[in-house]
């Protein structure tokens, strides 16, 4: 299951229980899902092409930062209180490394609209260049299991980290870019 089933109502009720447990698995125990537990393979190379669409609507392309230097990326949604938990440890991450790498949240289609998300991010000065995944090809791509889950690329797009959660020691993370 990812975000296009869920944002298209093809799951069952049986999936939707499993989702529910999952989630309060996520915050009973934030410590359950620990960092590449789950996702794309640390080690692989990230896909080149990945349409998705800035949050004006205009069409974009993930890949056009994959392999240029050190990529931070994070499946976001102004809903999601584990994004609001990294939100002050991925700013200070852009404040000491963003000459040296790109910070790039993935807003996800469930339950939010481009609108909301420029809302949000104008109001709370997210500290990610945001696109909208309307159709899911980002989440697709990098088996995204939820929101606040993150990867980082290096700088020939090699996937150095994944990570999932509010409890994430983002500065680490990047270390292991650069």
């Amino acid at each position: 299951m990812n975000f296009r089933d869920v944002g298209r109502g093809t799951w069952g009720v049986g999936r939707a229980a499993q989702i529910a447990s999952l989630a309060a698995l996520l915050v009973a125990s934030p410590l359950a899902l620990r960092a590449q537990d789950v996702g794309i393979a640390v080690g692989t190379t990230a896909p080149r092409a990945i349409p998705l669409e800035t949050l004006e609507g205009a069409k974009a392309d993930l890949g056009q930062v994959i392999g240029k230097g050190p990529v931070f990326i994070q499946f976001w949604a102004a809903w999601c209180s584990s994004c609001h938990e990294l939100e002050p440890k991925v700013a200070a991450a852009r404040k000491k490394y963003g000459g040296r790498m790109k910070f790039v949240g993935v807003a996800v289609s469930v339950n939010q609209s481009p609108r909301l998300a420029q809302r949000y991010a104008a109001k709370h000065r997210t500290p990610l260049d945001l696109f909208y995944d309307r159709e899911g090809n980002a989440a697709d791509a990098f088996e995204a299991p939820g929101t606040s889950y993150v990867v980082v690329l290096d700088k020939d797009g090699k996937v150095v980290y994944t990570g999932i959660g509010g409890d994430q020691d983002v500065d680490a993370a990047v270390r292991k870019a650069l």
